[in-house]
C-alpha cells in the first residue's frame, strides 16, 4: 500500500482516476440518490429534509451514527434551527416514521428512532436500490470492495470535514 507521499500525482483532470473524472462520477450517483430520495419523500407525502433526519436517526438506531440519535444531534447533522427539527419530527412523528424515546436516566434527554413499520416500507421501496447495489457490488472482487471501502470512508471524513469547517465560500 502507498501512502498519500509515495503515490503519483494523479492530477485534476485526464483519465478515469482523474479529479475531474471523479467528480463527474460522483455527481451523477449523488443527483441519483438525490431523484430516489425525492420519489421516497412524495411518496410518503414527506419534506426531503424528513428524509435526510430518516436516514440520520437510521443510521443511529444501526450504531452507524454514534451514540443514540437525539434531536440536538439531528440538528447539528442536518445545520437546521431548533424549531426547523422541532416541525421536522412532529411530521415525521404523525406519518408514523420516527418514536420519541426519553432517557430512562435523564428524563430530558430524548432519543429518536426509526419506527419498524416505517422502516418495512422504506425497504419496499429501496429494494430496488439494494439489488442494484448488491449487481453492482458483484462485479468487483472482495480486494477492489476494500478499496472502493476505504475511499467512501475517506470521502465521507473529508465531507464531514467541510462540514464542521462551516459554509464553503
Amino acid at each position: 500500500m502507498r501512502t498519500a507521499d509515495e503515490s503519483p500525482d494523479r492530477g485534476t483532470d485526464g483519465g478515469p482516476t482523474g479529479l475531474q473524472s471523479f467528480a463527474v462520477l460522483l455527481r451523477r450517483m449523488n443527483s441519483e440518490f438525490n431523484r430516489i430520495t425525492h420519489e421516497f419523500a412524495q411518496a410518503q407525502g414527506l419534506h426531503p429534509t424528513d428524509v435526510q433526519a430518516l436516514v440520520a436517526i437510521l443510521d443511529a438506531d444501526r450504531g452507524e451514527g454514534g451514540p443514540a440519535m437525539t434531536p440536538g444531534r439531528l440538528r447539528e447533522q442536518l445545520d437546521l434551527t431548533s424549531g426547523a427539527v422541532t416541525a421536522c419530527l412532529d411530521r415525521l412523528e404523525r406519518a408514523g416514521h420516527i418514536r420519541r424515546v426519553r432517557d430512562s436516566g435523564d428524563r430530558r434527554v430524548v432519543h429518536l428512532h426509526y419506527a419498524a413499520a416505517a422502516k418495512r416500507v422504506a425497504r419496499d421501496f429501496f429494494q430496488p436500490l439494494a439489488a442494484g447495489t448488491d449487481a453492482a457490488r458483484k462485479q468487483f472482487d472482495e480486494d477492489e470492495l476494500l478499496v472502493v471501502v476505504r475511499f467512501l470512508h475517506a470521502m465521507n471524513v473529508e465531507l464531514g470535514q467541510l462540514r464542521r469547517a462551516g459554509p464553503l465560500p
